[in-house]
């Protein structure tokens, strides 16, 4: 082989490893998802993708029973999924990512399947997050509401969001309480917010 082929071939295995490791580096960032093989959802029907990187992210609440441990929470996950494909027979739960109040994100459709969180209107290009249990009285704890700005951080970082994307409350898109008085007031403090 020649110096010339020598020095391509180590150049070219440098850049693949620069890209492997920073392939590595996204992932490990995303560490704090769930995967749905982890808290055992049931296998999605869902076709549809998403058109990525997704410009709004809708923040929600499932207004039901809240979580603060993983066993807990991994149980409402399979709860809402249980709900949404067989009280509403839809293809599989509604949100991209179900957030706990143990600090974790509980991966639902993930960051490539279009959602049912949000109409026809936004469903397309929105990623959809919910905040497990019912945020009309109280807030979501601070670790639920760093999982949060960590899943946003992630999604940019692996080129599913937009760096420019904007947050939105369910209430701001749909006629809804959701995603509930308190967890609506933090929201809108977001960096990221913009309403109606």
């Amino acid at each position: 082989m020649s110096r010339c082929a020598l020095l391509t071939a180590a150049l070219l295995g440098l850049l693949l490893g620069l890209e492997a490791a920073q392939s590595n580096q996204v992932d490990g960032c995303c560490g704090f998802v769930v995967p749905r093989r982890e808290w055992r959802a049931l296998a999605s029907e869902c076709r549809q993708t998403l058109q990525l990187p997704a410009r709004y992210v809708i923040v929600s609440h499932t207004a039901g029973s809240t979580c603060n441990s993983p066993a807990l929470c991994e149980q409402q996950a399979r709860n809402v999924q249980q709900f949404h494909m067989r009280e509403r027979t839809w293809c599989d739960v509604a949100y991209n990512f179900l957030i706990g109040e143990d600090g974790l994100v509980y991966e639902g459709r993930g960051w490539n399947i279009k959602g049912d969180h949000t109409g026809s209107i936004w469903n397309p290009i929105s990623i959809g997050i919910t905040f497990m249990g019912n945020y009309m009285e109280r807030a979501p704890p601070a670790r639920a509401l760093r999982a949060a700005q960590n899943l946003l951080a992630c999604g940019v970082a692996r080129g599913a969001l937009s760096p420019r994307y904007e947050v939105k409350g369910h209430r701001d898109v749909q006629q809804t309480l959701s995603p509930g008085d308190q967890l609506y007031a933090i929201i809108q403090t977001w960096p990221r917010y913009r309403g109606e």
